[in-house]
């Protein structure tokens, strides 16, 4: 089985730490979406491209994820949230695309998406019609959109449900 993470990065660190003030251990977390959801690909997906954040883009990929940044003018830099859900959706059609047409070398199962944006309601439903959606994390509980209170518990779980989270956290040494 090869599944496919897609991880809204912004959405992750303020569903997390800005509104519950626990940070991800994203060696941990990378570790965690192997083992549990056996994915092998893991696509960070992150607003701008800061100078000051490079030691966190390169911890990111030393963790094992590929990044992808949203491409914003300099005037904007800054000044706008991430954005990256078209990014996302965009990512995940095309990979199922290419599965469609047969691409070996894209073959995937199943799409794990980490983010309790409501904008991403329509690829799950989407990907749950195809029985191609293994889950989808919500940062926490109140994060997640309302739009998602249909959704069978089996697709969804919570990252700060305290067995997750237990496994996850950023602990300093």
């Amino acid at each position: 089985m090869k599944n496919l993470a897609f991880i809204d990065g912004q959405n992750l660190h303020f569903g997390t730490n800005v509104q519950k003030g626990w940070s991800v251990d994203h060696w941990k977390f990378r570790a965690y979406l192997r083992d549990k959801y056996n994915v092998s690909e893991a696509y960070y997906f992150l607003g701008f491209v800061s100078d000051e954040e490079q030691v966190l883009y390169n911890n990111l990929q030393k963790a094992g994820f590929i990044l992808s940044f949203r491409e914003h003018s300099a005037a904007l830099k800054g000044k706008k949230k991430g954005n990256v859900d078209s990014d996302i959706i965009y990512e995940v059609m095309k990979r199922f695309l290419d599965l469609v047409e047969g691409k070996q070398d894209k073959e995937f199962d199943k799409v794990v998406l980490v983010s309790g944006d409501g904008d991403f309601k329509r690829l799950v439903d989407f990907l749950v019609k195809r029985d191609r959606l293994e889950k989808i994390l919500f940062p926490n509980k109140e994060f997640a959109s309302s739009l998602y209170k249909r959704l069978g518990g089996e697709y969804f779980d919570n990252l700060d449900n305290s067995d997750i989270k237990k496994k996850i956290i950023f602990t300093p040494k």
